[in-house]
C-alpha cells in the first residue's frame, strides 16, 4: 500500500467500498474483486480488500468495534500496542497527573488513542509519511482529532519541553525482522533514555527480554502480561527509580519487587505453581514463592512447589500426582495406565520438544493430564498432574 492508494480509501467512494468489503473471507476475495472492478478502479478495490484483511487481523489487538473503523498498515498491525496494554499505560500517566504527552514513534496511533481517551492531549510523531497519515486518519475515525496532533517528523528533532511527559516506542524491527541490539533500534535506545531523563516524566517501551543489567538506575522497570502472555516491558522515569514490577492484565494485578533472595530448593510437594511470565521476566519468582509459602524445584528453574494450595493471581497451580525420572517408555506406560488421551506438555529446562514427546507416547483414552518436562534438583524429571480446581482444595484466582 502506498500513500496514493491509502488516500483513495479516505474518499467517499473509498469509505463506501470499505463498508461493502467488510468481513470478506479469503476464499471470496477473487470473486468479490472481479465484481467490484467492473464499477471501481482496480487499485482502489485492491486497497479496500487489503485494508479489510488488516482490519480482521487487528481485531485481536483493538477489538472489533475499533478495528472496523480504524486504518492499518501491515507493520502497524504487527507492531502496535494492544488496546488493553495501551489503556493500562494511559491510566498510569493519568494517575501521575499528566495532561499532555509527546508520543514519539507513534506508529498508527494505538497509544495516542488510549492517551486521548484518558483525556490527555497528545503530540503523535512518526517520520514515515504513510504511517503519519494513517495515524491522523485513526484519530479522525475515532473522534479524537481534537486531542491528537499528528506530526510527520524525525523524533530526534522534536521539542518535547512543552509536554508533561514523553512516551517513546523505538522501532525494534528492521527489514530483516526483529532487532536485538538496542543501539540498532530506531531511534537508538541510548537516545531514547537520554530523552526520557530530560523529561519531567517518561515511559520507554522496550523488548521484554532486555537484560536487567541494561536497565538504567534511574528507571522503574515494568513487565506487562495480558491473559498470561508477556506483551512488553516499559522503563518509567520520574516515578520510583530502581523499582521492578510485574503487571498482570486484565486487572491490573501488580507485583512489586522487594529485593528478596532466591527461594530455597525443596522437594516437589503436592502442588506445582507456574508463575506468570511477567513475574518471571521481572525476576520476581521469589516474591511469588514467598506468597505461596513454597520453594523452587531447581535453583535454575522458575517452577514453585508447595504442599498447600493458595489462591494467587501471579501463578497457575497444578496438583502433581507423579514424579518420574525422564523416560519416554515410563511416561507412555503411566499414561496408558491412567487412560490419558488429552496430554498437555509444558517444559522448562528441557531440550525435548512437546510435539515430539506427544507423538512418541501416543496418548489414548478419556482422561486428561499435564506433564512438566523439567529438572528437579539438577536431574531431568517428568512431573505429571492436572490444573488445580476447587475440587482439589480451591484453585488460584
Amino acid at each position: 500500500m502506498n500513500d496514493v492508494s491509502f488516500a483513495s480509501l479516505l474518499t467517499p467512494e473509498g469509505r463506501a467500498l470499505l463498508d461493502e468489503v467488510r468481513g470478506t473471507e479469503p476464499a471470496q476475495e477473487l470473486a468479490v474483486a472481479t465484481r467490484l472492478r467492473r464499477e471501481h478502479p482496480a487499485e482502489l478495490v485492491s486497497a479496500a480488500l487489503g485494508q479489510a484483511r488488516l482490519r480482521q487481523r487487528a481485531v485481536a489487538k483493538f477489538g472489533a468495534e475499533d478495528a472496523e473503523r480504524m486504518y492499518f498498515t501491515p507493520n502497524g498491525v504487527e507492531q502496535s500496542t494492544r488496546t488493553t496494554v495501551a489503556t493500562h499505560r494511559a491510566r498510569r500517566f493519568e494517575e501521575l497527573g499528566v495532561r499532555s504527552v509527546a508520543d514519539l514513534c507513534c506508529g498508527i496511533g494505538g497509544d495516542a488513542i488510549a492517551l486521548a481517551r484518558a483525556g490527555i492531549r497528545v503530540l503523535a510523531v512518526d517520520r514515515d509519511p504513510l504511517t503519519a497519515v494513517v495515524a491522523r486518519a485513526n484519530a479522525d475515525a475515532l473522534g479524537l482529532a481534537d486531542l491528537i496532533e499528528v506530526r510527520e517528523a524525525d523524533v530526534t528533532e522534536v521539542d518535547t519541553a512543552p509536554y508533561d511527559a514523553v512516551f517513546v516506542d523505538p522501532a525494534r524491527r528492521g527489514g530483516r525482522g526483529r532487532i536485538f541490539d538496542p543501539e540498532a533500534y530506531s531511534p537508538p535506545l541510548s537516545w531514547a533514555i537520554g530523552t526520557a531523563l530530560a523529561a519531567p516524566l517518561a515511559a520507554l517501551k522496550i523488548a521484554p527480554g532486555i537484560p536487567h543489567e541494561a536497565i538504567p538506575a534511574e528507571a522503574e522497570a515494568e513487565w506487562i502480561s495480558d491473559s498470561g502472555d508477556v506483551k512488553e516491558a516499559v522503563l518509567w522515569f520520574g516515578t520510583e527509580p530502581g523499582l521492578v514490577r510485574a503487571t498482570l492484565l486484565p486487572g491490573p494485578r501488580v507485583l512489586r519487587g522487594r529485593g528478596l533472595p532466591d527461594p530455597a530448593v525443596r522437594p516437589v510437594g503436592r502442588y506445582l505453581y507456574e508463575p506468570d511470565g511477567a513475574a518471571i521476566r521481572a525476576h520476581l519468582v521469589a516474591e511469588v514463592a514467598e506468597e505461596l509459602g513454597g520453594g523452587l524445584v531447581d535453583e535454575t528453574i522458575a517452577y514453585v512447589t508447595a504442599d498447600e494450595l493458595r489462591p494467587t493471581p501471579y501463578a497457575t497451580a497444578y496438583e502433581i500426582t507423579d514424579q518420574l525420572p525422564f523416560g519416554v517408555k515410563k511416561l507412555k506406560a503411566l499414561l496408558r495406565e491412567r487412560g490419558v488421551g488429552v496430554l498437555t506438555v509444558k517444559k522448562r529446562g528441557s531440550a525435548v520438544e512437546p510435539e515430539e514427546l506427544r507423538r512418541k507416547v501416543k496418548p489414548q483414552g478419556p482422561h486428561a493430564a499435564t506433564v512438566f518436562l523439567t529438572r528437579v534438583a539438577g536431574a531431568p524429571t517428568m512431573l505429571v498432574g492436572a490444573p488445580a480446581t476447587p475440587s482439589t482444595g480451591g484453585g488460584p484466582s
